[in-house]
């Protein structure tokens, strides 16, 4: 069973979605059998590497309200990811560009440490409030989950995968893709958004059903 899943590093449900997806591994009984391959999606292809607005004062402005409501909606997604064992420091996270952790992650795959990658950008964004669009803290984290970081430094130097990354961004256009998380089980099942474990464990289970045991 191959379980592609469409996300960001910089959004806070793709992350929560990534350990609701984990609760729901957990039950299945054929887990052994689940392959989990990540997606490229950029939630803002043309985000600025820096800015000088904190992220509660850009978020204002995107959704046109004010700080006060960016800070309610942060508390409750705060408390979502805190159900599932995460904590967030949303009103201080550093708002990026992540084409070159998108980049990194592909990278990552070659040597088998996607999923690596994938949680350790997440937990540095969203817990550790890094810079994941500054190269240097790209290169730490990619030395930490043990890539070589000659290669990352060389990689995220040239426009190596950049190409795989629209690739991805234009299947997901293709098939539908709006937001994220968006999860394709199999080229044909679709799971939208962070749905309870629940959902995720139902799906797999009758994948297996309809695809394997027919």
């Amino acid at each position: 069973m191959l379980i592609e899943i469409w996300s960001d590093i910089i959004c806070p449900y793709c992350y929560i979605g990534k350990r609701r997806l984990e609760e729901a591994l957990a039950k299945f009984q054929h887990k052994e059998e689940v392959k989990i391959e990540y997606r490229s999606f950029e939630l803002n292809p043309d985000a600025k590497v820096h800015y000088e607005e904190d992220n509660i004062e850009l978020l204002s402005k995107k959704y046109g309200t004010s700080k006060e409501q960016i800070k309610a909606m942060n508390l409750q997604l705060t408390e979502q990811a805190k159900e599932v064992g995460l904590t967030y420091h949303l009103d201080k996270i550093k708002a990026t560009n992540t084409l070159n952790a998108h980049r990194l992650i592909h990278l990552a795959k070659q040597f088998g440490k996607e999923n690596e990658m994938v949680e350790r950008l997440f937990k540095a964004y969203f817990t550790e409030v890094r810079h994941v669009g500054e190269m240097k803290t790209l290169i730490e984290l990619a030395t930490e989950i043990g890539l070589d970081q000659q290669k990352v430094q060389s990689m995220l130097n040239s426009n190596e995968y950049e190409a795989d990354v629209r690739a991805q961004e234009q299947d997901a256009q293709q098939i539908g893709v709006t937001g994220v998380p968006f999860y394709v089980i199999n080229r044909k099942y679709a799971i939208s958004g962070a749905q309870p474990s629940e959902v995720f464990l139902e799906v797999m289970e009758k994948v297996w059903i309809e695809e394997v045991e027919k």
